[in-house]
């Protein structure tokens, strides 16, 4: 049954999209991803990976983060001198960005994409918004901080690049 229904997504499907069918795979294996495995599929998260949980945390410079991974981002923003404000408004909406870096960029971890249709909208939003407004937007994803650090080949490059386009 999983492995049918994540053939008609074209992904492995989520525990969200499974709705009570995962609830009742989690009471026969144990888990959601202990079921994915038994099912021949790759989970979207490890059990033991840190950065999959939920857990507020309060990142080295005191910025509060709703992730491990945010913090790994806010630090890591923090150790390369790049002054940074969490929670930045995108203008005349509801919605905020992880970081404000300045020079009108926005950083976005974007952590749960391909996870949820909804999720995806929001980041769809987003680059909307962005785009719409002018602001430079940097996307990061669990891949650019898993298992290496990357965020210098994702930020450094596009901090200089909109910074040539702000100052032309």
């Amino acid at each position: 049954m999983l492995q049918d229904a994540s053939q008609n997504v074209g992904r492995t499907i989520t525990k969200r999209e499974m709705g009570r069918i995962a609830d009742i795979c989690v009471r026969e294996f144990g888990s959601w991803n202990k079921a994915l495995l038994t099912a021949n599929l790759v989970p979207h998260r490890s059990d033991s990976e840190r950065m999959f949980k939920r857990i507020r945390t309060i990142a080295r410079d005191g910025h509060r983060c709703d992730s491990v991974s945010e913090a790994i981002i806010d630090n890591w923003l923090t150790d390369n001198a790049i002054p940074h404000a969490r929670d930045a408004r995108y203008p005349s909406t509801g919605h905020k960005a992880d970081w404000d870096i300045g020079r009108n960029v926005f950083v976005e971890y974007f952590g749960l994409a391909n996870d949820s249709p909804r999720y995806d909208l929001s980041i769809e939003e987003k680059r909307r918004l962005c785009k719409k407004h002018g602001i430079g937007l940097i996307e990061i994803y669990p891949t650019d901080i898993y298992p290496l650090i990357k965020l210098e080949k994702k930020i450094m490059p596009s901090r200089k690049s909109f910074a040539l386009i702000e100052n032309k």
